[in-house]
């Protein structure tokens, strides 16, 4: 009787063999291939079947390549700076440097069970000196650069908290935490000019292999716009307000402006009636985040009292406040035309503002107009642009208004610098010395790293500062340029510092003297293949490419893109497609299923839950059929390999086919196909098996190969059953023949008039006359009258013509 299936003790068994003899070693003869995951915040959640997934896709990946002939870069790492790793550490009354840590060991040994080929000799955490030295020193050439200042913003404040926020951590504009109304603080801050590299990191998006849904994500989130600044004149003074406008050619029918409330006008603008009314609104307004409220579905707004004038036509337009206007966005002001937009519709239509038609698909005036009309067509009620046609007159609308000396033609850019000051304890200080004569002085670079303090106390002061604030000895210093008493900078970075560039040091992560040596770059960058959640498509890798974008110009790369292809894999939800949380007591652990179904089981069971890109629900029933699956094929080789059955046609084929159509789904990244195939092959040799007594163990060997990136202990352990030299993963992928795969004999239909009877099965080669004798045959009692034709199309079908 064969062994059973034992896959407690296989896993064991490799897991302990691999660890003495690893299977991804570098031959300079190998081309590198450099295959990475998104590298985890380290939760104290641990990991849950969720963050499997991912790690599953990339490790398979990986394992393909490699077997592929390639040297694979597959390194893992801690993003464990930031607001997270701080906050958990809040709620458990510990400091974050004690929960990091501990958190960090739980996971590391949670993914030791994944049986990725990570090389932890490449490790990196954010929060290590010798890799923040590197952030820092980055910090300090954007400094130097031009690209990092200062400048008064607002940030989130809680008053009950005293304490700045992230965006992140206001929802429906209250506190995370307490739930109290989110206010406005001005303070200074940090900034990252990351907008001078907006018109880099719009185009080279056409050089990279990534979801078209990501780049456009991208490239709507840089938002480069064509247009024309205009000037109203405020009426009755001598000011003007200048607004941007992608619109030009609807300048005719502008019958309002809207500002918004923080605009440096708005204040000024009301009168005393409206001057209570229109303060109000600005606080309102400033309780607000600016997700909240560019999602808030009705609009709010208030009048200022003034009216601006229309430098088209002379005509009157009031002025509004309303909170879907951003300070931030073009300049603070918009022209609304509501007969054009659908937003401005909206509002004039709330507040009974006139609405001006001024482009009509036929040329033609709707004086009904139920909702905005939005596509091009013929100008009218527009002076001397009537009978213009729209999409023309936008491109020379902003040539007209420079000419008329009322505005100018401009580019703008959604896009906007980077805050980067966070008001934390937990993340890389700025290397910044503050002095009274010099000003910003950026810390030597031979004296980087600049050290977190360790202190007890490090809750949020209350003043809007960091905590470091308060450390007086660490504070005050003395200013490297003259040497005068100055103090330090006491904002921290934000959680992105560190994960914008750390893929750069895994290949040089001992390093001490550059962030990445030329040779090591130059061998081993940039990524290949990037794997994560489609959550960080737009931040994250906007600054990842901007970071590298500037390391390229100072030289410490020699590419622009840090990642050539990106895949993004779907979430695993609960039931109901909820997202797995903690506090929604719907997270499932991998750490039992491990135990009862193996560490292989899992791996396959992850992939074959859904399409990798889509998110997918999970039922942990599921993994009974991966489990039975290998149980099945288990027994077909340990039944098979005694008998030395010799390869028949139909195994050769079978065998072909199998190798052809597992290697196209792989490819194409249509992993839970691959599983099902995987599925739908070893039936097919099982039926095949009680035909012939048996598989061949060519056929079983490249079964193997095949599975080997997706259960490596199991592949290893059936590669030495069958008594096959050698590691598993040294095999090679196998080869299909397409010669070898194809079928002797097909099935085609036949038809009497056009309509199928029957099917036959016919050989590739056989004659036309052979074919229709079989066909007739096969239908002959439905063959009731006189036959006029006899139709073949070879390989297809046959019809029979009757009268």
């Amino acid at each position: 009787m064969a062994i059973p299936y034992n896959h407690k003790e296989i896993e064991k068994k490799w897991h302990e063999y691999w660890k003495q003899n690893p299977v991804n070693v570098e031959d300079e003869k190998k081309p590198k291939y450099y295959c990475l995951d998104m590298f985890p915040y380290p939760s104290g959640n641990g990991l849950h079947v969720g963050h499997w997934r991912g790690y599953v896709i990339s490790d398979v990946w990986s394992r393909y390549k490699m077997m592929k002939g390639h040297y694979i870069i597959h390194p893992m790492g801690w993003d464990a700076f930031g607001l997270p790793a701080e906050n958990y550490a809040i709620k458990m009354g510990v400091h974050p440097a004690i929960s990091t840590a501990e958190n960090v060991a739980n996971i590391k040994r949670q993914m030791d069970e994944i049986e990725a080929v990570y090389d932890w000799d490449m490790e990196v955490n954010t929060t290590d000196p010798d890799f923040y030295k590197w952030t820092q020193w980055i910090f300090v050439k954007m400094f130097k650069a031009g690209l990092a200042y200062e400048k008064e913003m607002p940030i989130n404040w809680c008053p009950s908290c005293k304490t700045g926020l992230a965006n992140e951590e206001v929802v429906n504009g209250k506190c995370e935490r307490c739930g109290e109304d989110v206010t406005k603080k001005n303070l200074k801050q940090w900034m990252l000019r990351i907008t001078k590299y907006a018109d880099r990191l719009l185009s080279d998006l056409d050089k990279l292999d990534w979801p078209d849904k990501v780049k456009k994500m991208q490239s709507d989130w840089i938002g480069k716009s064509y247009g024309a600044e205009v000037d109203f004149k405020v009426d009755g003074t001598d000011k003007a307000i200048t607004v941007y406008t992608t619109r030009p050619d609807t300048l005719y029918g502008a019958t309002f402006m809207v500002l918004a409330p923080e605009h440096a006008m708005a204040k000024e603008l009301a009168n005393d009636e409206t001057r209570k009314a229109v303060e109000d609104y600005i606080f309102k307004a400033s309780m607000k985040s600016n997700v909240d409220r560019l999602q808030d579905k009705e609009k709010t707004g208030v009048f200022t009292g003034s009216y601006a004038v229309n430098p088209m036509n002379g005509a009157k337009v009031p002025i509004w406040l309303s909170d879907y206007v951003l300070a931030d966005y073009g300049t603070g002001a918009i022209m609304c035309v509501p007969a054009h937009d659908d937003r401005d519709f909206e509002f004039a239509t709330k507040f009974s503002i006139p609405i001006i038609q001024v482009i009509a698909p036929d040329g033609k005036e709707n004086p009904d107009l139920k909702e905005a009309y939005t596509e091009s067509g013929i100008v009218i009620n527009s002076g001397e642009w009537n009978g213009k046609d729209s999409a023309v007159l936008k491109k020379e609308a902003p040539i007209i208004i420079e000419e008329k000396g009322i505005g100018k033609k401009t580019t703008q850019y959604k896009l906007r610098d980077w805050v980067f000051s966070r008001q934390r304890y937990w993340g890389e200080p700025i290397p910044i010395v503050h002095c009274e004569k010099c000003g910003a002085v950026p810390v030597p670079e031979e004296e980087l790293p600049l050290l977190l303090p360790e202190v007890e106390s490090y809750q949020p002061t209350g003043t809007g500062e960091s905590p470091l604030a308060d450390i007086t000895d660490w504070v005050n210093t003395t200013c490297p340029c003259c040497g005068a008493p100055a103090k330090r900078e006491t904002n921290t970075m934000p959680q992105w510092a560190g994960s914008s560039w750390y893929f750069l040091r895994y290949v040089d992560s001992k390093n001490n003297k550059e962030l990445v040596s030329a040779e090591k770059a130059k061998k081993y960058l940039p990524v290949d293949m990037y794997i994560g959640g489609v959550e960080h498509a737009v931040l994250h890798l906007l600054y990842a490419r901007f970071y590298t974008k500037f390391l390229y110009d100072i030289g410490v790369v020699d590419f622009e893109e840090p990642f050539q292809k990106l895949f993004n894999q779907g979430m695993i939800t609960g039931k109901n497609g909820i997202k797995m949380s903690k506090s929604k007591g719907n997270v499932v652990s991998p750490d039992d299923l491990v135990r009862d179904y193996g560490c292989d089981s899992l791996r396959l069971y992850e992939l074959f839950v859904g399409p990798p890109e889509l998110d997918s629900e999970w039922d942990d029933r599921g993994i009974d059929g991966v489990y039975r699956f290998l149980n099945r094929l288990w027994n077909l080789t340990m039944d098979s390999k005694e008998k030395n059955v010799s390869a028949t046609k139909d195994m050769v084929k079978l065998r072909h086919k199998m190798i052809y159509d597992i290697t196209t789904r792989l490819e194409s990244f249509s992993l839970n196909t691959v599983i099902s195939g995987f599925m739908e092959y070893n039936n097919k040799l099982i039926d095949l098996a009680k035909k012939e007594n048996g598989i061949d163990k060519e056929t079983l060997s490249a079964v193997v190969l095949l599975l080997a990136p997706f259960a490596p202990h199991f592949a290893a352990e059936l590669w030495e059953q069958l008594g096959n030299e050698g590691s598993v993963f040294d095999g090679g992928w196998p080869v299909y023949d397409e010669e070898a795969m194809k079928d002797d004999e097909i099935e085609i239909a036949v038809q009497i008039n056009g309509k199928t009877k029957a099917a036959i099965l016919i050989g590739i080669e056989e004659a036309k006359d052979a074919v229709i004798a079989k066909a007739k045959e096969s239908v002959q009692d439905k063959l009731t009258g006189n036959i006029v034709k006899e139709i073949y199309v070879p390989g297809r079908i046959v019809n029979i013509v009757m009268k």
